[in-house]
């Protein structure tokens, strides 16, 4: 649900918060997610014979060098090249010399990683210059390895044609895949600008849920920088060494109950920060790791809850074009709900 600009946000404590690092360094003048019509046309090849006795593979990788050998190699075996008319057994062949090549190249994941795609969107709100998006659990926000096609920016480009000319489709924040909650999108370039740079002031306020293992104390602020993990890039670490950026997560314990016989507890949290797996990490890092995380949390209890148990609940902002200051709440995603259901918890009102 959208709720009616307010003009005391400002009371509020200015907070931002991301399960992932907020792209302050944003660069708003570089590139776009328009359609890319990169041409595809065959390649012919003659080969000379100073190419005899090498491998097929390694040959036209110098011969096309603006192409990794990697994908000429899965081109090969795919029955994308062709040796005088006959398409080519294996990356392994060897080459005479005198031969005729033909590659038909193919796109790869990540050339149509951003072209719109229609998929129904949660869309709280939207004028002319903002959307703000209720994302799902499930949903990727932005493509990448692994993750080429269906993510919201695709979706985003579909809904809103317009966004092919704004750098990253308007996104300025994201929410890790399996996070559900509040996103704000700027549809044009100076209201994504603007939503940029109150990201990095700290000025937009967001409040998430978390379902966590044990009973922490009834409130309280974990300030601890964080970084890459040591040993797992993949994660990230609450440290003290010198690449660390500081992260502050404040938290207030909002209810507790019983979840498979182990006591669980709801808590509200506000970053001063927006680090990558910030709540996540934090919370584990003082003992009360978040219900269904298999990177952080608890391993044999994984079964809980299929998703970090995470939601952005509430967004608040300034509006990028009239000034107003704006705030949106959420209530709790269906299987959020249900599992504090399931706790003995009552979902809070929605003050």
């Amino acid at each position: 649900m959208i709720l009616t600009p307010k003009p005391n946000l400002a009371e509020s404590s200015s907070n931002t918060e991301s399960d992932i690092d907020l792209p302050a360094e944003l660069d708003v003048q570089d590139g776009d997610y328009g359609d890319d019509e990169d041409g595809l046309a065959p390649i012919e090849l003659e080969l000379t014979p100073e190419a005899c006795g090498q491998r097929l593979d390694k040959v036209i990788s110098k011969l096309v060098p603006q192409f990794s050998r990697g994908r000429l190699q899965m081109w090969i075996d795919d029955g994308f090249v062709t040796v005088d008319g006959k398409v080519a057994k294996s990356t392994k062949d060897t080459v005479y010399g005198d031969e005729k090549i033909v590659i038909l190249p193919q796109p790869a994941p990540e050339d149509e990683a951003f072209k719109p795609e229609a998929m129904e969107l949660n869309i709280v709100y939207e004028d002319e210059h903002l959307i703000v998006i209720n994302k799902p659990a499930g949903l990727v926000v932005h493509p990448g390895a692994g993750n080429w096609s269906g993510t919201l920016l695709n979706g985003l480009l579909h809904h809103c044609p317009q966004l092919s000319g704004v750098p990253r489709a308007g996104i300025v924040h994201r929410l890790d895949k399996d996070t559900s909650g509040l996103m704000v999108v700027g549809k044009t370039l100076p209201a994504q600008t603007d939503l940029v740079r109150q990201l990095a002031a700290r000025t937009v306020k967001r409040e998430y849920f978390a379902l966590v293992w044990g009973t922490p104390r009834v409130s309280g602020t974990i300030d601890a920088s964080m970084g890459r993990h040591p040993k797992d890039r993949i994660k990230m670490a609450v440290s003290n060494n010198f690449s660390a950026k500081p992260a502050i997560t404040h938290y207030q314990l909002l209810a507790s109950g019983d979840l498979e016989r182990r006591p669980v507890s709801l808590v509200q949290c506000r970053l001063e920060t927006g680090r990558t797996h910030q709540i996540r990490v934090h919370m584990m890092s003082i003992g009360f790791s978040l219900v269904g995380d298999v990177m952080y949390g608890k391993q044999h209890l994984a079964s809980a809850f299929p998703r970090q148990a995470l939601q952005a609940r509430r967004l608040g902002l300034v509006h990028p074009a009239t000034g107003e200051q704006c705030e949106w709440l959420v209530p709790l995603a269906e299987d959020f709900a249900e599992l504090i259901a399931r706790a003995g918890i009552e979902e809070p009102e929605q003050v």
